[in-house]
């Protein structure tokens, strides 16, 4: 079992909420998912959009102007859209290989804005074809934050998370973590983090068992998995709200923010206290990343 990990908001500039995502996608699901999504973007945009010199991400197929686009003109037909869509997607490649501006009509900004949103629908519902389980950790941009060089809660959430998922998937099930790739000096802290997590914790060292300790990274214009999480975790940034979570959504966006909180890890666990089962949810918010030690001193 693969887990795709992705941020959203973390320069924290625009974005309402700090977002550590992961999806989690069987080895058997896997290309076929990743084919789906490709004769998908063949079939309303016309062209790949890789091709074109478009990355598959959130901010990207889901910012304000992509709506006002597609409010345009009435929906328009499939085969005039992707036509249209098409024609729109080639010209900016063009003039980013350094042609000439060319005119865009109305009619190609409309079919554009309602093909990237009936894309994005789409790909939800290819998710839950594909049995795609979403975890996410989000996180107050104000969370007090722990000074020691230890592995985030963020992160420890969403790998404690995936591990009961792991269990509950069989008895034999690994997981391997991938993550999109940072800068070499954060990709090598977050290494170091993760094998000290795994090594010389308690939890961690149980978790080694069922999750590969060494995780891997790897470019996410080029690996679609880590397209589709960054895709999640914008789409839940801006459209969806736990409790305690008061900043407001943009209102175009809670459909698919709901479309991603729908695919979401839900599970069982016994309290070892006391004998009672209590669900386990695979996406959670966190107002505070210290450790209970840091947290209880004066």
């Amino acid at each position: 079992m693969f887990l795709f990990i992705d941020e959203s908001g973390n320069d924290r500039r625009e974005a309402p909420y700090e977002i550590l995502a992961g999806t989690a996608v069987s080895e058997r699901d896997l290309w076929n998912l990743v084919q789906a999504v490709q004769s998908l973007e063949l079939e309303i945009f016309g062209v790949r959009l890789g091709d074109v010199g478009v990355e598959l991400k959130g901010k990207k197929l889901l910012k304000r102007k992509t709506f006002r686009h597609a409010g345009r003109m009435e929906p328009l037909g499939r085969e005039t859209r992707r036509v249209l869509c098409a024609e729109f997607l080639q010209k900016g490649r063009r003039e980013f290989l350094g042609g000439p501006v060319e005119p865009r009509r109305s009619e190609e900004f409309a079919a554009y804005g309602q093909a990237a949103l009936d894309f994005v629908r789409r790909v939800y519902s290819l998710c839950g074809d594909y049995r795609v389980k979403v975890f996410a950790s989000i996180v107050n941009p104000a969370a007090p934050r722990s000074q020691a060089d230890f592995l985030r809660k963020d992160y420890s959430y969403l790998l404690e998370r995936f591990f009961y998922y792991l269990e509950d998937v069989s008895p034999i099930e690994m997981g391997i973590v991938v993550f999109d790739e940072l800068e070499k000096a954060q990709c090598r802290i977050l290494l170091n983090q993760m094998e000290r997590y795994f090594a010389d914790t308690v939890r961690g060292r149980i978790r080694s068992a069922r999750i590969i300790p060494e995780p891997f990274f790897v470019h996410s214009d080029l690996t679609t998995a880590i397209q589709l999480t960054d895709i999640i975790a914008y789409s839940l940034n801006w459209g969806f709200r736990l409790d305690k979570m008061i900043k407001p959504t943009r209102k175009e966006m809670e459909e698919f923010g709901q479309l991603a909180f729908e695919l979401r890890y839900v599970g069982k666990r016994v309290n070892d206290a006391d004998g009672q089962i209590w669900p386990v949810y695979g996406i959670t918010y966190l107002e505070d990343l210290r450790p209970r030690v840091e947290r209880n001193q004066p």
